[in-house]
Formats: C-alpha cells, structure tokens, sequence
C-alpha cells in the first residue's frame, strides 16, 4: 500500500466514527500496557485515521458557502473564502 493510501475499512468511515476510533487508540496507548507490536500497528492506525479525519475536515470546507445577494435582490450562494 502506497504511504498516502488509507485502508478500505477507514475510508468507509465517517468523520465522527473515525474520531471516536483515533480517541480511543489514544487511550490505549497512553495507558502504556500494549506490546510492543501492538503499539506499533495501533499508531499506524491513529496516523490513518488522523489522516482521514483531516481529509474529511478539508472536504467539509470546501462545500460551506455563504448565502450572497446580487445587486438585483436575487439570492445566491458563493464560495467562502479560504484563509
């Protein structure tokens, strides 16, 4: 699997899915008693996750608009602007 690739199964996920997993690897890696190996798949996990979460987030940014009016009265929606 290339580096930027996600797995299928946290593809699948929704923003808020894939947060309460990324949570909970947290807590389980702060507790400190996985093994090593463990560990070690549990942070690729959390990376991909996190990864998939920023993805979500970008994506979530771009569709917001703000409601504009025209000159006429005629209302529209246009992008927001990025910061």
């Amino acid at each position: 699997m290339a580096e930027h690739e996600l797995p299928a199964d946290i593809k699948a996920l929704s923003f808020e899915d894939a947060l309460k997993q990324l949570e909970e690897l947290v807590r389980q890696l702060e507790k400190g008693e996985s093994r090593l190996d463990d560990a070690i798949q549990a942070y690729e996990r959390g990376a991909n996750l996190k990864k998939h979460c920023e993805a979500k987030l970008a994506e979530a940014r771009l569709k917001v608009e703000r409601i504009s009016f025209g000159p006429g009265g005629e209302i529209g929606t246009q992008p927001m602007d990025r910061e």
